[in-house]
């Protein structure tokens, strides 16, 4: 099997990020993205799902940390779609439950080339440290649309905001692992439409 792997460079002028992700990998990160945040969510979402990533971004973080946020999810979404290339031999769905402590969440990927998202989440703080919550939907939407994957997350319960957005991103991991794992019994892709 070739390595799935692909690499981005996006420059705008809101940031620059540099972006390398395998899909087959060790769970080692390399993350200088200037949202401490985002970088934990990064680095457990790289671990948990088995990938290698290595981002470096610059960013207007100085305004807030939307661009940047949004830009790294723009550039993991279509690094994630080139590494699948023509996604033959994939499971193509994946399913994962986290708990974190008392928090309980559900992520559900079916990478159908047909992006999707259903964030049913409910975060009782507008921040965790300095950034905002909102973001975690901006960075899901973008993921989602270029990785042309549908995306399920829920968050069945919990109080805590940071355990509610760490399950969702660890989950987010496990459900895309089982995904774009490979499965010898799928001859081709996994549609009755001969294509994803």
């Amino acid at each position: 099997m070739t390595e799935r792997r692909a690499q981005i460079e996006r420059n705008t002028g809101e940031t620059q990020i540099k972006l390398d992700f395998t899909v087959d990998g060790e769970g080692k990160s390399e993350l200088e993205t200037g949202v401490p945040f985002l970088t934990h969510m990064l680095d457990l979402f790289t671990k948990h799902g088995h990938f290698d990533l290595s981002v470096n971004a610059n960013g207007d973080t100085e305004v807030d940390d939307h661009h940047t946020t949004e830009d790294i999810g723009i550039c993991l979404g279509h690094v994630i779609k080139e590494a699948l290339g023509d996604k033959k031999g994939i499971r193509r769905y994946g399913n994962a439950f986290v708990p974190m402590d008392e928090t309980l969440a559900q992520v559900v990927v079916d990478l159908s080339n047909r992006p999707h998202l259903e964030f049913r989440a409910e975060f009782p703080s507008q921040k965790v440290g300095t950034f905002d919550v909102e973001l975690v939907h901006e960075f899901m939407w973008k993921l989602a649309l270029e990785a042309r994957m549908n995306l399920h997350i829920i968050v069945h319960y919990g109080h805590n905001t940071h355990h509610m957005i760490e399950a969702v991103f660890k989950a987010l991991a496990r459900a895309l692992d089982e995904a774009t794992s490979i499965d010898e019994r799928v001859k081709g892709v996994p549609s009755t439409k001969g294509m994803l």
